[in-house]
């Protein structure tokens, strides 16, 4: 099943509140993302049904094996493009934003190749 960029920033999101808080609510993601909680609800909606989420009686919200791994992916595209768009002077707001813009489209080989760039000049 074909993820969609969205669905991608909603795990990245949830991975993200995981890592701050050891837990995961919808109100957190909301505010993270910018959406409103009915954009959250809608969204969890599809990302339980694709099976990238579970929701425990307690209203919070736990990554699946298959959701972990797409969190996991994008963050770590998100932090190493932004950690290399500051090593070639970009602020670090601008940084930041520019990498969650391209982090979704860019391909394996030439994120690949800008991680083995910039390793290599750090």
């Amino acid at each position: 099943m074909k993820i969609h960029r969205s669905s991608e920033d909603y795990l990245e999101a949830m991975l993200m509140m995981r890592e701050k808080h050891g837990y995961i609510r919808s109100l957190d993601v909301a505010e993270q993302l910018g959406v409103t909680k009915p954009s959250v609800s809608y969204a969890t909606k599809r990302l339980r049904e694709g099976g990238y989420i579970t929701m425990g009686a307690d209203s919070l919200i736990t990554l699946t094996p298959a959701g972990l791994e797409i969190a996991q992916k994008m963050y770590t595209r998100h932090k190493r493009l932004t950690e290399f768009f500051m090593q070639i002077g970009v602020s670090e707001a601008a940084a930041r934003e520019d990498a969650c813009k391209i982090e979704h489209d860019l391909s394996a080989e030439t994120f690949d190749a800008i991680c083995r760039y910039a390793q290599s000049k750090g």
